[in-house]
């Protein structure tokens, strides 16, 4: 079975792509920091939110489609 390195997956691509707008709230309105909460702005939060589904992502990218020799090997 012929696996694809994770750079040639399109989905990937476009689910970071993504991800990667919504990171930066350039979307909401400027000056907005309300409602606080636990102290932070709720655009700080959408900040950590879309960074730990950022880091998820590639964790899933390189533990699932990255093809490595033990891939290769466990195959066999």
């Amino acid at each position: 079975m012929f696996k694809k390195e994770p750079i040639k997956n399109v989905k990937l691509w476009i689910v970071l792509g993504i991800l990667f707008l919504a990171s930066v709230p350039w979307y909401l309105p400027a000056g907005s920091y309300e409602p606080i909460i636990l102290g932070i702005p709720y655009w700080g939060w959408i900040v950590l939110i879309v960074s730990v589904a950022i880091s998820a992502t590639l964790t899933y990218a390189i533990n699932k489609l990255w093809i490595s020799e033990e891939t290769e090997t466990d195959e066999n």
